[in-house]
């Protein structure tokens, strides 16, 4: 099999960053992120943006180290993976979303990316938004930030979960233009198998890992209600073959248990969410093997027609979470963290309150690196980075935590980056070092 690849300015290949040189974690302690039994008193030499040893202490005489880092026995894990985020609306309360140009959203999502990094996510799944650039600024290094997997912009039916447009814009005409959210690729909003092949095609053109389709209700839209299925299953379908003629998949927004069915029969490959599922779903999205992405609390105005809703969908959310882990159902773990920058401050914390949801800390550490890693690697060829990521291992990205303390014993630790990470790495430069 041959295989042709070119490449725009829009398809460029992940650049490495200028090299700091060869750097020495000396005398570590390792969760390699796949394994419970961590490693003491190893040495970590990385090379250009890799991982090119790891032996224990004193048993190399490594030559020519440029940066040395005498862990003292701390611990050393894989940079985190959120597998929910979504980078550019985080950050942004939603009148400033709907009302601002996108310079000014462009802006705050590069300010806030780098604020990400520095909570330890070295990489994001994001789903959903006009990413493409702020990706391309943290590849060739104009700004600060996780590794980004985008799906582009999110793809709703009409009146779904993913249709932003103002109140008054239907009925609409075959001819209208499309408003300024579609245009600049926020969102596209398509209705029946012709459309969602062609908004489909479009998003992959523009760079796009994966899709991102609404399969059902959900809690901060506007004109649609929870118990709402969306996507037609021939709808569905249309958009996974389509993904899967790039090599690639469609990752589905979906609350309720008919819409997730549907999904799960269409071939969608994660379900987002996934909350109000029944056991019989979950045994079909076993056998199905997709994979379930928990979702954490968003703030809404009280008595709101979108908190109602939340309540409604939360209620299922860890009593699903604990069925989903005694069937042996594949999760990962993501945010979802929307339109509140106070809450995305706080994105390490979701994580350390996964134990309520029937998971240990070990449990929680894998699920946000080397599971949530596999996730990122479904898209195949339309994979940036090629190397391994969420894990310490020899030919790895260099995406390094050095946290002072044990996480695996106080997962705590991940929620306090500022105090307890003493050094974070992304592609082998130090973006954190608390040794200067």
């Amino acid at each position: 099999m041959s295989c042709m690849k070119f490449h725009s300015h829009d398809h460029a290949e992940h650049i490495p960053p200028a090299s700091q040189g060869k750097i020495l974690f000396k005398n570590c302690t390792i969760f390699d992120g796949i394994n419970e039994q961590l490693d003491t008193g190893q040495d970590v030499l990385v090379e250009k943006n890799l991982i090119s040893k790891i032996v224990p202490t004193g048993s190399t005489s490594f030559d020519n180290i440029d940066t040395i880092l005498d862990c003292e026995g701390r611990t050393l894990i894989p940079g985190l993976i959120d597998c929910h985020w979504h980078s550019v609306v985080a950050a942004l309360d939603m009148a400033s979303l709907m009302n601002s140009d996108m310079t000014y959203i462009g802006i705050v999502a590069g300010c806030a990316a780098k604020e990400t990094l520095l909570r330890g996510f070295t990489s994001c799944r994001d789903l959903g938004g006009a990413t493409f650039g702020l990706k391309k600024a943290t590849d060739n290094g104009t700004i600060e930030g996780p590794r980004i997997y985008p799906c582009g912009a999110f793809i709703s039916q009409t009146s779904g979960h993913f249709d932003f447009r103002p109140p008054n814009y239907v009925p609409s005409n075959p001819g209208d233009s499309l408003d300024y959210l579609q245009r600049n690729g926020m969102m596209l909003v398509c209705d029946g198998v012709p459309e969602i092949l062609k908004r489909t095609r479009e998003v992959l053109r523009m760079g796009a890992t994966h899709i991102k389709i609404a399969g059902g209700g959900g809690v901060a839209s506007q004109y649609d209600y929870v118990d709402v299925s969306e996507f037609r299953l021939d709808e569905v379908k249309a958009a996974v073959d389509c993904a899967k003629a790039w090599n690639t998949y469609v990752c589905a927004h979906v609350l309720t248990d008919a819409a997730i069915r549907t999904c799960v029969e269409a071939g969608v490959k994660t379900i987002e969410h996934g909350n109000l599922a029944s056991r019989e779903t979950l045994e079909l999205m076993k056998e199905k093997d997709p994979i379930l992405n928990d979702e954490d609390a968003i703030p809404f105005p009280p008595g709101s027609p979108q908190q109602e809703k939340f309540e409604y969908v939360t209620n299922g959310t860890i009593a699903t979470a604990k069925m989903a882990k005694e069937i042996g159902v594949k999760m990962a773990f993501g945010t979802d963290i929307l339109f509140d920058k106070k809450l995305a401050d706080k994105q390490g914390r979701f994580l350390s309150k996964m134990p309520k949801c029937g998971f240990t800390p070990y449990e929680a550490l894998k699920m946000a690196t080397s599971t949530n890693a596999e996730v990122l690697k479904l898209c195949n060829q339309r994979d940036p980075y090629p190397h391994a990521l969420g894990v310490v291992q020899e030919g790895a990205y260099a995406d390094l935590i050095l946290v002072d303390g044990n996480p695996l014993e106080d997962l705590d630790l991940i929620s306090q980056p500022k105090e307890k990470f003493i050094a974070i790495m992304k592609d082998g430069k130090l973006h954190k070092n608390m040794f200067e």
